[in-house]
């Protein structure tokens, strides 16, 4: 009997060997509204007062107020055989919790101040990042005032408890490679106090980013030891940290080292003190940090950007891996052909050229899935993936 879908990518993560190539994927809201319209499977599931139900026609979420079965899609990661499976908890972590207040608002798009007085513009029906609108975290002084005795006193609200105790029950007896996630102080920071102010500050008052980066990375270990407690560990843990665009890094490489990844390898180190596994998720060009995140102490990257610069998987694998696994790679775009030939040649290609090189390798694309994709499309390359997995 093969190993179980956890055992694969624990194996892959550790580096103690796998007898496949592990699956992940992110088809996002409005990718699945489409598939279902092509075929999809649906359920029923009941849902009571004070949790959220699926809304079909633009796949986002909402309260439900009468106890009901309502119409959902099979989770991904259960309909297509994931490995890697996030429960949370994307606890609140802005100063002022449970902040949301509409500013402004069309058919399309709202626009919301959040917990750290930002105003953020987000589509109402397909996905996408925020606009970058407004801020007020704009000085050390505002911050210090504001919004840092908010972050610096534990408060447990923050965490959804049972939101993350039922997602947990939800994965239960599937042998999954389950694991919580967030944003951190990277992103944080962009959504609290904007790329201006954080650009400029990293440059004229490194001393508020060291401030503000000590605050979170308490805030973060005293809430995911909070979660360990209260709900359990899980197999791995992901940080979601996008520190490039297409062309490069968004700050040079020894800024990044002397005030970010300190706190990247201080909270790496928190988890491996529980023995977990840690994913950073970066977007855009990675080939820049990849010294720091080896030197963090990273197990694993997600997701190589192929259309960013000198993010080439191959030579990530040629120079580090042996100590990185890697989770992603394959250009999106190639599935967006809706080519059977093409999408067939591209997977094996990615999959053969990855093992060839001794990659630990968790099989998944460069970008969340867009409705660019046609459901037949990603079964096909679901097929592709399972023909050469084996290592």
């Amino acid at each position: 009997m093969g190993q179980s879908p956890r055992e694969v990518v624990d194996g892959l993560l550790r580096g103690r060997g796998a007898d496949r190539v592990a699956l992940h994927g992110s088809p996002w809201a409005d990718t699945l509204v489409a598939w279902v319209q092509q075929g999809y499977p649906t359920r029923l599931v009941a849902k009571q007062p004070g949790e959220e139900r699926w809304r079909p026609d633009d796949g986002r979420m909402e309260d439900v107020e009468i106890f009901g079965e309502y119409v959902e899609p099979v989770p991904p990661w259960e309909h297509f055989g994931y490995d890697m499976v996030g429960i949370g908890p994307w606890f609140d972590a802005l100063p002022l919790r449970d902040r949301s207040e509409l500013i402004e608002e069309t058919d399309e798009w709202d626009i919301r101040r959040n917990g750290a007085g930002a105003a953020l513009k987000y589509w109402k029906h397909k996905s996408g990042t925020p606009e970058h609108i407004d801020f007020r975290m704009v000085t050390r002084a505002i911050w210090e005032r504001e919004y840092r005795p908010h972050v610096v006193a534990w408060d447990p609200e923050r965490v959804d408890l049972p939101a993350l105790r039922r997602n947990k029950t939800a994965t239960a007896g599937h042998q999954r490679w389950v694991h919580y996630g967030h944003l951190f102080i990277w992103e944080l920071a962009r959504s609290s106090m904007g790329d201006i102010t954080l650009y400029e500050s990293l440059l004229l008052d490194p001393d508020w980013i060291r401030d503000y980066n000590r605050v979170y990375t308490d805030l973060y270990k005293r809430a995911f030891a909070y979660m360990f407690e209260n709900v359990g560990i899980p197999d791995g843990i992901w940080l979601y940290e996008d520190l490039g665009y297409k062309n490069g890094l968004f700050a040079s490489p020894k800024v990044l080292s002397e005030l970010v990844f300190p706190y990247y390898a201080e909270l790496v180190a928190f988890f491996h003190s529980y023995d977990l596994p840690v994913v950073l998720h970066t977007c855009g060009s990675t080939a820049a940090a990849l010294p720091m995140i080896l030197d963090a102490g990273f197990d694993a990257l997600n997701p190589m950007e192929r259309k960013a610069k000198d993010n080439d998987p191959f030579t990530f694998a040629e120079k580090c891996g042996d100590r990185l696994a890697f989770v992603g790679g394959l250009d999106a775009r190639i599935l967006e052909t809706n080519d059977r030939d093409v999408i067939r040649r591209e997977v094996r290609g990615y999959i053969e050229g990855m093992k060839a090189r001794g990659a630990r390798l968790v099989f998944a694309t460069d970008h969340s899935i867009s409705p660019r994709t046609r459901y037949d499309s990603y079964q096909w390359a679901m097929d592709t993936y399972r023909a050469c997995m084996a290592y």
